[in-house]
């Protein structure tokens, strides 16, 4: 009888102090629940569940049910969203969290936390968090990447990184979509489908990172959706060096691959563009002369440049599809982009380019010295020396 009510003290000494900090949050307003969660945040902040429940007297949940119930209840005004966020993250991330975790997706945690992507109202770092939670979310095993994908996330993540503003943002949806399509065999392709559909858009970093996980996600999926090869071809148009390079570094990575054939042909026929398309600036230049320092910029001849540049890594890397581009008519392509007086990379990459497939095929030398010239010939190519071109 006497431990019973030892028992009966000493709990509800326990009790009390969690019981007070419960009550402090129920009767709180907006400002102080700011501040409640500033110290649980930078007090709590690294523990594990079981130093949570120590925290909370075994009411851990109880605080995190208050959590999320104030996240539904709030999050389309996004007041205090990026700290309330953090908190949860406390609980998500913690060491033997899993329980935490599902109380979180049994009150729709993911929807929600997807939704938030969506809002135009809502501030970036809010928005971050959401996206940081979805990571902690989707490294906790491959059951949670499939119910995100199930979520449509893929969909919702993807528009988000194409629409964000700053890039440590962009960057933490990198790192979501790469855990997305590690481990996760259901969904794999969605997001290998999802990262193609992210080319066209108008972000360069959102397209950079993009290209840099298509690779990973290459390797992982092993065969190619028909729509890589245009997608990527178009991206070779960016007159943003930084995305050109990734842009090349999987073009050497689909030769591999059954698309190599189409990819290759989709090159060689950079080389020329379309009148539909050069014409367009015509009328331009002739009523307005300084219209001519624009055409370094324009997209067909950024992209004949990169086409260019693109053609000579791979002759370089691998002397069979060197050869396969010879049946494409690379030669003659080559001299048509040389002649481009309207830009200059165009020209110097494309010589580069020819100089080695006259340098390798003795034959190519015989043709193109027969269409140059013997004096234009050797002002192009007064050496023998193979200048690689380099993928920057």
């Amino acid at each position: 009888m006497l431990f019973d009510l030892h028992r009966l003290a000493t709990s509800t000494i326990l009790y009390q102090p969690q019981l007070r900090r419960l009550e402090e949050w129920d009767n709180a307003g907006t400002v102080a629940r700011s501040h409640i969660l500033n110290n649980f945040i930078e007090t709590n902040q690294g523990k594990t569940a079981p130093e949570l429940e120590q925290e909370f007297s075994q009411g851990a949940s109880l605080f995190l049910v208050r959590l999320t119930t104030w996240l539904r209840l709030t999050y389309m005004t996004g007041s205090c969203l990026d700290k309330l966020l953090r908190s949860i993250g406390v609980f998500l991330s913690a060491v033997s969290s899993n329980h935490y975790l599902i109380e979180f997706l049994e009150v729709g945690g993911v929807l929600t936390l997807l939704e938030i992507l969506a809002l135009e109202n809502i501030k970036e770092e809010g928005k971050k968090e959401s996206i940081r939670l979805l990571q902690v979310i989707a490294n906790s095993g491959r059951k949670y990447k499939e119910l995100i994908c199930e979520s449509y996330g893929v969909r919702s993540i993807a528009e988000f990184l194409a629409k964000s503003k700053s890039e440590e943002t962009q960057e933490e949806v990198q790192v979501l979509l790469d855990s997305l399509v590690h481990g996760n065999p259901k969904y794999q392709n969605q997001v290998y489908k999802g990262l193609i559909a992210l080319l066209p858009c108008a972000s360069p970093k959102a397209q950079q990172l993009s290209l840099q996980t298509l690779r990973t996600a290459q390797s992982i999926v092993g065969t190619t959706h028909p729509s890589i090869v245009d997608n990527v071809l178009k991206v070779l148009s960016t007159m943003h060096l930084e995305v050109q390079y990734e842009a090349i570094e999987l073009i050497k990575d689909l030769v591999n691959y059954d698309v190599c054939p189409a990819l290759l042909k989709g090159l060689v026929a950079l080389l020329i563009p379309s009148f539909k398309e050069t014409s367009k600036l015509q009328p331009k230049i002739l009523n307005d002369s300084s219209v001519l320092q624009l055409t370094a910029h324009l997209p067909v001849f950024l992209q004949q440049a990169a086409a260019a540049k693109a053609i000579g890594i791979l002759a370089h890397r691998n002397t069979s599809l060197a050869e396969e581009m010879l049946h494409l008519r690379v030669v003659h392509s080559l001299l048509a982009a040389m002649g481009n007086t309207d830009h200059s990379n165009s020209q110097r990459q494309a010589s580069l380019t020819l100089k080695y497939f006259v340098q390798l095929f003795p034959v190519v030398e015989e043709h193109v010295r027969k269409s140059m010239g013997e004096e234009l010939y050797k002002l192009f190519f007064p050496c023998t020396s193979v200048t690689s071109p380099r993928a920057t």
